[in-house]
Formats: structure tokens, sequence, C-alpha cells
């Protein structure tokens, strides 16, 4: 018999060593390398190697020229969830790998199971599960109140049977929930393992490549908030979602991280009610929900996510601190940047924080990732600094540099529309976003630095 060889994969990267080492050259991280044991070679293995592991049936062995290949739109199925859809780009593409993350209890299986039940109206859909019995899925599915004739169920956690039905079954849409229950009988390690999830996640990717089907993988995430597993399984599928949202808060936000069809990026925003997983139509409304009277420290910007503006408060809360080294907490927003423009505000704006602890909080559980969020930061700390409330009709955006200068942001005429919608009437932003027409109703301050927005307020 062949001997079993044995690899070394970083969990964080993906690199591959033949020996064990304590770091990874490639990303200099510490004790990530996981042994994989491969699979010894079986006869014939190498006449399919032109044919790179089974992908001949999706990927063209001639050479072409680019300029002839046909750029006719890729067929698209609606996932019946206009926010899905959006995160995914318009839909879901035949022949894609799509991976949908999160914590325990954000409702990841809820959403995949209200997509295929409603799906499964119209299309072939199986759903693989390896968690749940047969009667757990069925009585969520009762209590939903979800369309479930013709939803094809399977409750198995070997790779090779679950192929086995697949191609008897032949369905359109593919789910696996979870890909950390699969495990492949070759691979002698337990289910869970960097060698079993990377290996039956190719394997079901080979599958859905050849035969046209949309893949649906439901994946762990660890404490911090990662993909468990190889950092190689999210270079093999199309498409990287990650559900978030505590188990305290009744809204759910989908962002895109990864997509080969789509904006990446891109938010999706859910409410988790009595029956299961509901769109937002409108989240900006639900955001914005702010009591009556106006308390220092509350301001409304204005953020890009993928391809909308959305409107979120930010608070601020400052406090004479007791100790030492006051303290800097920031939620939703990054807290080294905190501390950055808390800098360029003495320097450029001449008020002292460094004896005041500093809380940031952005309402809803929203995670600002860009820089549009700057400015309306240090408003909001001067505002609680002086005491002094900010109009409720008042919306702010712009990036703050560290010579105190207002940079323009993308998109900066929508995002001002936006605002105009919901009913803002005055708007700071930086001079090179102001419109030459603003729109009815709508009074837009352009400033070029820190201090000129200062003077404004």
């Amino acid at each position: 018999m062949a001997k079993a060889k044995s690899a070394f994969v970083c969990t964080e990267c993906g690199a591959e060593y033949r020996k064990w080492q304590g770091q990874c050259s490639s990303c200099q991280e510490w004790n990530t390398l996981s042994e994989v044991r491969l699979a010894p070679a079986r006869p014939g293995a190498a006449a399919a190697a032109p044919g790179r592991a089974g992908y001949a049936g999706s990927l063209s062995r001639e050479v072409v020229d680019l300029a002839n290949v046909d750029l006719s739109e890729v067929p698209r199925l609606s996932s019946t969830f206009a926010e899905f859809d959006r995160v995914l780009g318009g839909g879901l593409v035949p022949g894609s790998a799509v991976l949908l993350g999160g914590h325990p209890g954000a409702g990841k299986s809820t959403l995949l199971l209200q997509t295929a039940g409603k799906l499964a109206q119209a299309h072939r859909v199986l759903y693989v599960t390896g968690e749940e019995s047969l009667s757990q899925v069925a009585m969520r599915a009762h209590r939903l109140q979800l369309p479930v004739a013709g939803l094809k169920m399977l409750a198995e956690t070997s790779v090779e049977v679950v192929l086995a039905v697949a191609e008897r079954e032949r369905p359109e849409i593919l789910v696996i929930d979870s890909i950390q229950t699969m495990h492949l009988e070759d691979i002698a390690s337990a289910p869970g393992g960097v060698a079993q999830v990377r290996e039956s996640a190719a394997a079901l990717t080979r599958f859905a490549k050849q035969s046209n089907t949309v893949l649906l993988l439901v994946g762990h995430v660890t404490k911090d908030g990662t993909l468990a597993g190889p950092k190689v399984l999210e270079h093999m599928i199309d498409a990287s979602l990650l559900l978030e949202g505590g188990a305290d808060s009744r809204f759910r936000t989908l962002r895109g991280q990864k997509n080969r069809f789509g904006a990446v990026n891109e938010l999706g925003v859910f409410a988790m009610l009595e029956h299961g997983l509901k769109e937002v139509k409108n989240p900006s409304a639900i955001f914005l929900s702010r009591s009556e009277e106006q308390a220092p420290g509350s301001l409304v910007m204005v953020v890009w996510e993928g391809t909308r503006p959305l409107l979120v408060e930010v608070q601020a809360l400052l406090d004479e601190s007791a100790l030492g080294n006051p303290r800097r907490v920031a939620v939703g927003l990054d807290a080294n940047r905190l501390a950055m423009l808390l800098a360029v505000l003495h320097r450029h704006g001449g008020l002292f924080t460094g004896d005041q602890d500093v809380f940031i909080n952005v309402v809803g559980g929203v995670k600002v990732l860009e820089t549009s969020a700057d400015l309306a930061v240090l408003l909001a700390v001067v505002s609680s600094l002086q005491g002094r409330s900010l109009p409720r009709e008042l919306v702010v955006f712009g990036e703050v540099g560290l010579s105190g200068e207002i940079r323009p942001v993308p998109s900066g005429q929508e995002r001002i529309v936006e605002a105009a919608k919901h009913g803002f009437t005055r708007a700071i932003v930086p001079r090179a976003n102001a419109p030459k027409r603003a729109p009815e109703g709508m009074e837009v301050v352009g400033v070029e630095k820190l201090a000129d927005a200062l003077e404004v307020l």
C-alpha cells in the first residue's frame, strides 16, 4: 500500500510546508501550522491531471483570444430576498460556491432554510444538514411557517454519500450545513480539522463547477470573528458572506467580504422576527430612531456601504478621567483611528482631551469601515466636551487628515441626496464634495480645514 504523506498548512494564509515550524514565513504568524494528512495517490489519478481535478466540465482547454470571449450576461437565480441578492451582486450564479459565516445564533441556518424553502417551489433544491436531525429542521420550518413542499432533505456528514445523492438528484441549489461537519473517508482526521475542511470544500466545489450547481456552504467562525478552518477555504469559493448581529439585537447585517460576481463590502440588513429573518427595505430609517430630546454628543453621519449610502447616528461621551491613562473606547469604529483623530483635534482644533475618558458608539451595531466618519466623530466629541447639543437636522461626513485638512470622500453627491430624502436640511461636508446646486431645502456648507468646521458650529 502507498504510504500516506502529510503536509503542514498555515491556517491564516494557507501556505504549505513539508516540515513543521513555529512561525509561518509567509504571514509571520506564530503557531498556525496544522498537519494535513494527504491521501495516497490512487491508480489513474495521473490520467485525470490535465482536467485539473475535475474542472474540465466547466473550464475550456482551448486557448482563445480575450476579445472573442462571449460577454453575454450570466443568468442569475433570485434568492427571494432583495437584500441577499444585493450582497451577492444580483442573485445566485449557477456553478458558484458561496460561503455564509457567522457566530452561533446569528441566523445562518434560518436564512438558508428560508431561502431554500422558497426556491424549492420553482427549482430543484437539496438541503444537507450535518448538525441537526431531519425532525429538528422540520420543526424549525414549521415554526417559521415556510413552504416545505418540494424541498429535498438529507441528514449526512459523508462527502462521498452527499455527492452520490447529488449526482442522482441533480439539484440546481445545494446547501451544506455546515462544512465543518463534513468528512472524507480518505482523510485520516476528525471532521472540522484543517485537512477535512479543505478537502471536503474542494470536492464539493468541483461538483458545483462540473454540474453548474449553486453551492451554499455554512461556515463557523472563531471567537475573534474570523472563519474557522484553513484560510485556503476562502480562496476556493467565489463569494464569502458574514452574517453579524448579537443575540441581544433583533437586527442582522449581511456583509460581503469576497465576491467574484459583485461589489465587495456590500451590506444587507435583516430583522429577526418571530417567523424568521425579514429584510429591511430602508435601513437608514431604522438606524435613525432617535430620542425626541437631543443630547450633547449625538450626530448623524452618512457612510457608504457597498453601492448605497447609509445614515447612522454616532454618539460621543466624554467624562473627566480619574486614571493616569484615560480610556479610549470605540464601538463600531477603529480605536486606533479614534486616538489619531483626538490628536488632530488637539493640534489643529485647540481642544485638549488628554484628561478625558472618550467613549464612541455607532448606534444599531453597525461597523463603520471607511474614513468618511472622521469629521462626524470629531464634531460629536466637541459637542460632548462642551456640553452643547447639535441641531437635529444636521448631517456630516468627511475624512480628516493629519494636518487638519478635510479630504473628499467617494459618492459625495449621492450621500447628500440620501440625507435630503430623510428630512435633513443642513450638511457639513468637504468642500470638494459640495455640489454646485444643493437639493431643494438643503443647505450644504463645504469646509477645507477642521478649524473651518468648528467655526461653522
